[in-house]
């Protein structure tokens, strides 16, 4: 009897030795990195109508360029999209909205035709939610949701300027903003102290003056019977933190309490080079901060341990300029300054670069000068007249060098789908920011191959933050193949790619990426091999292998 209990102790023991073995060595989770991110960058209002009840909200019913009115897109109708699996599909694992808070009621001609603010950027009220793009339980329900498919929520952070002055829409106390002069562009100075384009009133962001609630904001609240409730939480964020009633703090404290509510993962900041750079570095604080609030208050509802996230529009920078954008008579090193990425506005002309050149100068910079920051990539976008493929005819191209590029993806709506950025009749960027072709997403062969190759490339770059984020090392110049290679703490990827290869059979090498023996699949096709040699072999319908190891 003691025999055979002594033989069963040593056999759990045994059993939780291999047990706790097996454990050890199991492969981490694909953690999310935000420098190897794809981005889903949606003109709400264009994107998806899920809610025609608020279709019509604040009369805008004045006739407008074409375009340049409320066309019906909602957070409901991105939510539609979720349920739906597009996002998921697409290897999406951020969603980036244009501007959602109350804009201005009514509209005004800028000389491309009467516009209503359907695009976000001219906001009333950061408080509230613009009544036309959905309410504040849509968006807890699309944070919620997105969350619940590992997918994050990047908001558009507006501080230098509020909307437009209107018939209906009255200008803010002139110790919040300035209306003159309009910037001239020729120096630092003239970038901040200044107005973008004529009646788009400037904040004052170097202001450090206690002011008052703008009167007009002050009433809006008391009749919408939340003023006591706004203004108690204004007076304890400033007892907090100990800073003025500036007009850049109001702004922040109303932009971070998106955070501390939602769980929002980010904000893409916008006309960033338009205020001093400090206004940013306090920015980041205060979101910092309130990302650590909803932590504590929300410990179930947290993704992971990664740090709220910043990225700026700093117009015209491009990763050649690594760490400063140059005013001309001041460079200025933003990544100091509350950002983690910035906007490259340059791929999309790089893009026309060969494959092994783009590759290799984006990883060689990301790897080193900015190594711990990133970049966004775009091929086109809500605000840039010049896309990378305007006509759309380089589709494919567009999503291989987009989605193998190292730094963030940026996939403007459409861009999956050859939405079209051609729109006759219209003027100036209402061309970029037409409805979401969903019918040609439904009906149309050829949009569902391009559609197929972007969901492809996207599902295989999130999987793998080597993609993105990883080192590249080009194997093999004829046929191209490349290898990516990426650790976090115990996390470590590795893929190998080949691009432009011969349909049907094909060999490449793939070094001492995966070892001899290894079984890979390659996740365009779908098929499996083994490698001999440090070679692959593979007979497959297209030029494209995406290697990973199984």
């Amino acid at each position: 009897m003691r025999k055979t209990s002594l033989l069963i102790i040593i056999t759990i023991l045994f059993s939780g030795a291999t047990f706790s073995q097996k454990k050890k060595i199991e492969t981490p989770k694909t953690p999310f990195v935000w420098e190897a991110a794809n981005v889903y960058f949606i003109v709400t209002d264009r994107f998806n109508n899920g809610d025609k009840t608020n279709d019509h909200t604040f009369n805008r019913n004045k006739p407008t360029g074409k375009l340049r009115g409320f066309d019906g897109g909602d957070i409901r109708g991105i939510i539609q999209k979720l349920d739906e699996g597009y996002f998921t599909n697409l290897g999406i694992n951020v969603i980036w909205m244009t501007p959602i808070v109350e804009q201005v009621h009514d509209g005004v001609d800028e000389g491309t035709g009467f516009t209503y603010a359907f695009h976000g950027y001219w906001t009333r009220d950061w408080t509230a939610l613009d009544p036309s793009v959905g309410t504040k339980k849509d968006l807890a329900e699309l944070v919620q949701k997105a969350h619940a498919r590992g997918i994050r929520i990047m908001l558009d952070a507006v501080i230098n300027h509020t909307g437009p002055v209107t018939p209906e829409d009255s200008v803010y106390p002139n110790d919040w903003v300035r209306t003159s002069p309009k910037c001239t562009y020729k120096s630092y100075d003239t970038y901040i102290n200044c107005t973008l384009v004529d009646n788009l009133p400037d904040v004052k962001t170097e202001s450090n003056d206690n002011v008052e609630l703008p009167t007009f904001l002050a009433n809006k609240w008391k009749k919408e019977g939340r003023y006591d409730k706004e203004v108690a939480s204004l007076d304890a964020f400033f007892k907090k933190t100990g800073y003025p009633r500036a007009p850049k703090y109001y702004i922040m404290k109303w932009l971070a309490d998106y955070i501390t509510e939602f769980g929002i993962d980010g904000y893409r900041v916008d006309t960033a080079k338009h205020t001093t750079e400090d206004v940013w570095a306090d920015f980041k604080k205060v979101c910092d901060r309130a990302f650590a609030e909803y932590k504590k208050n929300n410990p179930k509802k947290v993704l992971d341990n990664n740090p709220f996230f910043t990225v700026g529009e700093v117009y015209g920078y491009n990763i050649g300029n690594k760490k400063f954008y140059d005013f001309g008579d001041k460079k200025v090193n933003y990544f100091e300054n509350g950002f983690t990425g910035l906007i490259n506005f340059d791929f999309r002309n790089e893009a026309k670069m060969n494959y092994e050149e783009l590759f290799s100068k984006y990883s060689g910079i990301l790897q080193n000068d900015l190594k711990g920051n990133t970049v966004m990539n775009y091929v086109s976008s809500h605000d840039d007249g010049y896309p990378f493929d305007k006509k759309r005819e380089k589709t494919f191209e567009s999503g291989t060098k987009l989605l193998l590029a190292p730094g963030i993806s940026q996939v403007y709506y459409g861009d999956e789908s050859a939405r079209s950025l051609d729109i006759e009749g219209t003027q100036g960027d209402a061309t970029l920011r037409s409805n979401m072709n969903w019918d040609d997403i439904a009906n149309n062969a050829t949009t569902k191959e391009v559609l197929l190759h972007w969901q492809k490339l996207g599902k295989f770059r999130k999987k793998h933050p080597a993609v993105g984020g990883g080192i590249h090392t080009q194997i093999s110049a004829s046929p191209y193949v490349f290898s990516r290679t990426f650790t976090k703490g115990k996390y470590s990827d590795k893929v190998v790619v080949g691009l432009d290869l011969a349909k049907g059979e094909k060999t490449i090498s793939i070094g001492t990426v995966f070892p001899n023996g290894s079984k890979v699949k390659d996740a365009y096709s779908g098929k499996t091999a083994t490698v001999v040699k440090g070679m692959v072999s593979l007979n497959t319908d297209f030029g494209i292998l995406l290697l990973e190891k199984l």
